[in-house]
């Protein structure tokens, strides 16, 4: 009986018969087809939200760094700088202090903030001038106190020994709240002190995490989750590196239970031991999910953290017009629904998510665009597009960040006064020359140079004559050396030459024509006056496994030699007269 009622309302019919079947099979269909169409668009929706939670991981990360790292560069070569090292080792000899406040002095004019401060370990004296100048008189403001809280960073940093450490800090004598950069000052394992400088808080964030794209959200936060930099300066957490934990406010306080929290903190983690890679993960903060990507600045010991809110960045409503589309598809072509919406809908969406992973890989999109006009042919084509704006401002991005590290790389290898190359870039230049050297029984010259009763210039004529006298003598013996020789300023008043393929009586030559020529012309100062100056020359031909150190020994003996043979001379070094000094 039901059977007959069900045959009554079907009807005896064919085509009814067959036109229910393929309603049936339509909503089958299309319900199964809804529900692959949401899963596809979710899926596509979080590939381009991790997409771009990455890229702007990367592009925060370069924006932090920028802000910090040419002050991180000049602070550590400050802490090398020797008139720093002899005023902090020697605080009470006037001499010293005078060379170490004029090193300061000029540090300070160098930094972004043009503040600097400076801490003598063995007294405590903190020294701080700023923009302004306002201390330019006397730079002394106060005495650290360890029994103080306000000084208590000074002291939780020097236990770290050494390295430098960006810090949120208040300081309640000088009445300033900034980025404090904290570099501990050593010398052979010994803490002499501290120097850094500072960049205005409310700056930084205004330059680094106040976005003004809807729906993102950058954070800078220490290794223990504490904020240091945030759009709301409420959540920032000062002083931080004084504070025991329980005291920090962290990023971990804006997630909305312990597992997420977990979560951040692998996303840390896992940041920290790749730092060139950005960690993402979907959490509720708020009671919102939210997309959060984390990267790690291992220059400082940060992390940035990007908070998402995919809602506010993607407009869902976009694809509605091609989820009516494909319903009308289903509606006019049930009985090949399901070949018609994989030729239509799921192929070319795959191809959409093609190029969506090659850009998630750091790859240029290289689908061919959708002719069609529709919603998934202009989505083909707006990443086509989005792909090569996207490859263009990386390589963009990548072109500046190797412009910015030949500059820190300039800065650093570069001798301040003389501006040719210092210690350090002689040493890499001369491990650079090694590698290449074809021939291995090539041989060069090595000679070091020091000016002649330096210190007497000093004494009679002043620092400034000094330093003019440097700087003209290392100008003089740049100029008389061929392109392929390197000249470095070894340090003080000493200088050192690298003749490429060098021979005895080549060397010779070369070493007595440079002392004919510094001595045949007096050097003129600024004031008008005019000193004679004459130069000693250590000189040495090196072998191919002769060390750098080794090269050095053995030139500077010679150089010890020609200053005891009355100066104004080269010696050549005799390795059959000091054989021990070859097997140093």
């Amino acid at each position: 009986m039901a059977q007959s009622l069900i045959g009554r309302m079907i009807g005896r019919s064919l085509r009814t018969r067959v036109l229910l079947l393929v309603l049936a099979a339509l909503l089958v269909v299309g319900a199964a087809g809804a529900f692959a169409f949401y899963r596809i668009v979710d899926h596509l929706t979080l590939q381009f939200g991790t997409m771009i939670a990455e890229r702007q991981v990367q592009y925060d990360r370069f924006r932090g760094m920028e802000a910090l790292n040419r002050e991180l560069s000049l602070a550590e070569s400050f802490v090398r700088a020797p008139a720093l090292l002899d005023w902090l080792a020697n605080e009470s000899d006037p001499v010293a202090r005078e060379r170490g406040l004029a090193e300061m002095e000029h540090y300070r004019a160098a930094f972004s903030d043009q503040s600097v401060f400076v801490v003598a370990d063995a007294s405590g004296n903190y020294y701080f001038n700023d923009a302004q100048n306002s201390y330019g008189d006397d730079p002394f403001s106060y005495t650290l106190d360890p029994e103080l809280e306000r000084d208590s960073w000074y002291y939780a940093t020097t236990q770290r020994r050494e390295g430098c450490y960006p810090n949120v800090n208040v300081d309640d004598v000088l009445a300033v709240t900034k980025v404090w950069i904290n570099c501990i000052v050593t010398e052979n394992g010994r803490v002499l002190g501290m120097v850094g400088t500072g960049l205005d808080l409310s700056g930084f964030i205004r330059e680094v995490v106040d976005l003004s794209e809807p729906g993102i959200e950058s954070i800078f936060v220490d290794q223990s989750g504490a904020v240091q930099a945030h759009r709301d300066a409420s959540l920032v957490d000062f002083r931080s590196i004084t504070k025991d934990i329980a005291e920090k406010i962290t990023v971990f306080g804006l997630l909305d239970n312990p597992a997420e929290m977990a979560t951040l903190r692998g996303l840390m983690n896992a940041a920290r031991q790749n730092p060139s890679s950005v960690t993402t993960a979907i959490l509720d903060m708020e009671g919102e999910p939210r997309l959060v990507g984390v990267g790690y600045l291992n220059h400082i010991g940060w992390y940035n953290v990007t908070v998402m809110d995919l809602g506010a960045i993607i407009d869902m409503g976009l694809f509605w017009p091609m989820a009516l589309g494909v319903t009308g598809v289903l509606l006019a072509v049930a009985l090949a629904l399901s070949l018609i919406f994989r030729i239509v809908v799921l192929a070319r969406l795959e191809k959409v998510e093609g190029g969506l992973v090659a850009l998630r890989e750091g790859r240029r999109a290289t689908m061919v665009a959708d002719p069609s006009n529709d919603e998934i042919g202009r989505l083909s084509r707006t990443l086509i597009e989005m792909s090569d704006t996207i490859t263009e401002a990386r390589l963009d991005l990548e072109a500046q960040v190797r412009q910015r590290t030949e500059q820190l790389q300039s800065l650093v290898n570069l001798d301040d006064l003389t501006k040719i190359l210092n210690r350090r870039g002689f040493e890499e230049r001369f491990s650079l020359h090694r590698r290449r050297e074809l021939d291995p029984r090539q041989t060069n010259g090595l000679m070091l140079i020091d000016i002649d009763n330096f210190k007497t210039v000093n004494d009679t004529a002043g620092h400034a004559a000094g330093d003019h006298v440097v700087v003209e003598v290392a100008r003089r013996l740049n100029l008389s050396l061929r392109s392929i020789d390197l000249c470095a300023r070894w340090g003080g008043d000493e200088f050192i030459i690298l003749i490429r393929g060098g021979t005895t009586d080549g060397l010779a030559q070369v070493a007595a024509a440079l002392i004919s020529m510094m001595a045949h012309k007096p050097v003129s100062l600024p004031t008008g006056q005019a000193i004679a100056i004459t130069i000693s020359i250590g000189a040495v031909v090196i072998q191919a496994e002769d060390t750098l150190d080794l090269a050095t020994e053995m030139a500077d003996a010679a150089l010890y030699a020609a200053k005891e043979g009355g100066r104004n001379r080269v010696v050549l070094f005799d390795r059959e007269v000091k054989p021990d000094l070859q097997s140093a």
